[in-house]
């Protein structure tokens, strides 16, 4: 970083040596709410060009939760009985599978921050008036995006299949609302697990271990009422097992009792409180 300084020049007549003053290089962050969020949306588009550039990325992510749709619905459906559901499976299958999708999805922010580590690109940015957040903002709503274009196609595939939005569409669309939200409060999860661990490899492992029981043990795939006593009282207060049951009312059109603003009360404060861990993270990071 360049500070004011004084530097001579030389006068070719008489050689004598003039001083004058040099302005700073503007090196600096900009700060502010407005620089941050441009910030965090130039970050954005970054990772959002390389979708195209790479499609086989996005491509395996959108088919791995098709094959759970279609494994669970046509090879489970005919064995597992929801009450509520006689019959029509695929109305308590899908929200559970939805849900399962975009928590899924948000491990590509940790695997994604810990390539960028890997690879030096961190460190470039510290030769950038770049605000520190943006960096993390920009991936998590990149990633956001990504995920929505994933529950898209996933959710065409369950209306060829047979879901149907029994609540109709204005409830099921803040179901929709409600799931990708949560995808994005677990993907500052995510970012703090991909800046913690010292390898992509280490990223993934990390990424993904937790959340098999934490999907697994919920309501996505049958009732909690169907497991032992200790294990139905673990699986009714995950959180996962919340946002699912309020998905699930929502789109069959089912009282939603508090569900609903319990998952929104979870959604808020996982980010808050992992988005303030990871950029805390990043910052000792380039620091």
């Amino acid at each position: 970083m360049v500070t004011d300084a004084t530097v001579g020049t030389t006068d070719g007549a008489s050689g004598s040596v003039t001083a004058r003053s040099v302005e700073p290089a503007d090196h600096e962050p900009k700060t502010g709410l407005v620089w941050a969020l441009r910030d965090s949306w130039t970050e954005a588009v970054r990772h959002l060009r390389i979708i195209p550039r790479n499609t086989e990325l996005l491509m395996f992510a959108t088919l791995q939760p098709i094959m759970f749709v279609l494994l669970f619905n046509y090879v489970f459906g005919g064995a597992i009985a929801a009450p509520g559901f006689e019959g029509d499976y695929t109305q308590f299958l899908l929200p559970g599978v939805f849900a399962q999708t975009v928590v899924f999805g948000s491990a590509f922010t940790g695997i994604g921050l810990a390539t960028d580590l890997e690879k030096g690109y961190v460190d470039r940015l510290r030769t950038l008036p770049i605000s520190q957040s943006a960096v993390l903002a920009g991936r998590t709503i990149s990633d956001f995006v990504r995920n929505t274009i994933t529950f898209t196609v996933m959710l065409i595939v369950g209306f060829l299949i047979g879901f149907r939005f029994e609540g109709g569409w204005v409830r099921g669309l803040l179901a929709c609302g409600l799931l990708l939200l949560f995808s994005y409060a677990f993907s500052w999860i995510q970012a703090l697990i991909g800046l913690s661990v010292k390898s992509v490899e280490a990223a993934n492992s990390a990424g993904f271990i937790w959340m098999f029981p934490m999907t697994f043990i919920s309501s996505a795939f049958v009732p909690t009422e169907s497991m032992p006593g200790w294990l139905q009282t673990v699986a009714d207060v995950n959180p996962f097992t919340i946002v699912t049951n309020a998905s699930r009312a929502l789109f069959n059109g089912l009282p939603v009792e508090d569900n609903a603003w319990i998952s929104l009360v979870w959604a808020l404060a996982l980010t808050v409180v992992f988005a303030t861990l990871a950029i805390r993270k990043f910052t000792r990071t380039l620091g």
